[in-house]
């Protein structure tokens, strides 16, 4: 029996919950069975109580607030554990039309997606500022350069993974997991996609960050940290070429100005210092890109066997 399970990570949902259960749909084409998991992540309200008393299949507390990147992954964990064949992630403020969840693991049903990312239509939200908007789209143009992927909504919460897909997922940052988990799959090369879907009227403010300022910094900050976790050599390689490059330019004007001398009292030792320090910058650089990348490679050898014990535990072959 196929099994859909709707994970919803919550954080003092008790107003927009109910909303958001009725809003999701019951029966999906593809799935014997369409199951809702509530991630409580430490909420102080009656999101728990009210989880229940709107039907919520499965209810898993956190214990305390651990953020809502770990809140994902500890849904993710329990709905494999519940025999789910795909998951599917929406937000508890009802963000993301209910309905659509059809629409969205529709490309993982007929075998054409491993993970289906949710398109907003970020430019007709009129509850988005026009700064909001230009930061949408550049943030999922620096995710589709970095991630190799095409999605056009990148920071999107309203995503489905089958199986295989979610088995693989690991997320290290607390803040966010849109941003990470992309950025991995394409690395893992997974078959990532996106579909048109349509967007709720808004419930509540944000509770993520703070200001958009503290949005930016924090997310170019996980894209930085991800991608250098993934591609460590080219990172370095990036940073140490360019500093022995003009460290070998101003090598070469020492050596001319050295062997055909100008003023014969100027040694130009300045310039050979200069010289010298960012030629060591980018030797030292390129050593680090390439012990990182060694260390990169024995991480994935990690997952890899974290994949196969997840995998084991949740009762695959």
């Amino acid at each position: 029996m196929r099994k859909l399970i709707i994970q919803i990570p919550c954080l003092n949902e008790e107003e927009t919950l109910p909303v958001t259960l009725r809003d999701l749909p019951k029966a999906v084409p593809g799935f014997e069975a369409v199951e809702y998991l509530v991630i409580d992540d430490g909420s102080t309200d009656r999101t728990v109580e009210v989880a229940r008393e709107c039907g919520a299949h499965h209810i898993l507390s956190m214990g305390k607030r651990s953020g809502l990147a770990r809140a994902f992954m500890a849904g993710v964990e329990q709905a494999l554990t519940l025999g789910a064949d795909v998951i599917v992630n929406t937000d508890g403020d009802n963000q993301y039309c209910g309905a659509d969840v059809t629409v969205l693991v529709e490309p993982i049903v007929s075998g054409k997606a491993d993970m289906v990312i949710g398109a907003r239509p970020i430019k007709d939200i009129e509850h988005f500022s026009p700064l909001k908007k230009v930061l949408q789209f550049f943030g999922s143009a620096v995710l589709r350069q970095v991630s190799g992927t095409s999605v056009s909504d990148a920071p999107s919460g309203f995503r489905a993974y089958d199986r295989e897909a979610a088995l693989r997922l690991n997320v290290f940052s607390r803040f966010t997991y849109t941003m990470e988990t992309l950025i991995q799959a394409g690395r893992l090369g997974v078959r990532v996609t996106s579909v048109p879907i349509r967007v709720n009227g808004k419930l509540r403010e944000s509770r993520l960050f703070k200001g958009m300022l503290g949005y930016v910094s924090r997310s170019l900050t996980t894209i930085l940290r991800v991608y250098v976790l993934y591609s460590p050599l080219r990172f370095f390689l990036w940073l140490g070429t360019p500093c022995m490059a003009i460290g070998a330019g101003f090598m070469f004007r020492w050596l001319y100005l050295y062997f055909n001398p100008v003023d014969p009292h100027r040694t130009h030792v300045p310039s050979l210092i200069f010289a010298s320090v960012l030629i060591l910058m980018g030797v030292q650089l390129c050593a680090l890109g390439i012990i990182s990348d060694l260390v990169s490679k024995n991480r994935m050898l990690l997952e890899d066997l974290l994949y196969r014990e997840r995998k084991r535990s949740c009762g695959g072959s």
